[in-house]
């Protein structure tokens, strides 16, 4: 059993024994998993790049339990939908590399619309 399945196991484990699958389809779950990452965005809100650094060591415990919560309902999520995360997770990586060849977009944070088709162009030719 990799970790993945071991760590969806056991968040299974968890939902089952409080009977809370009920609760779990997947518009709540999409929900819940929303409203966390949203938690862990207000430790960042209108802070500048140094008073983040600050906020990660003096809030470490609070921003580690909202990205094990965002994870958590993630995998529940995947479960749920019969997705296969590991999977899922290889199959993206592969079509952003695709999307995104590490020789044209290297050092970039352009999204892969905004290059031109023929990278030739960009250099002119």
């Amino acid at each position: 059993m990799s970790d993945l399945e071991h760590l969806t196991e056991k968040i299974r484990r968890f939902r089952d024994a409080r009977d809370w699958a009920q609760f779990h389809n997947p518009k709540d779950m999409a929900i819940a998993l929303s409203l966390e990452a949203g938690e862990l965005l207000e430790h960042f809100l209108w802070k500048a790049p140094d008073e983040v650094e600050a906020r990660v060591e003096s809030h470490r415990e609070e921003i580690t339990d909202e990205v094990a919560d965002i994870a958590i309902y993630l995998f529940e999520l995947a479960d749920n939908l019969g997705i296969d995360l590991a999977t899922a997770i290889e199959q993206k990586i592969e079509k952003n590399d695709a999307k995104y060849p590490a020789e044209q977009v290297r050092g970039s944070s352009k999204k892969y619309t905004e290059y031109p088709a023929d990278p030739a162009e960009e250099a002119g030719g």
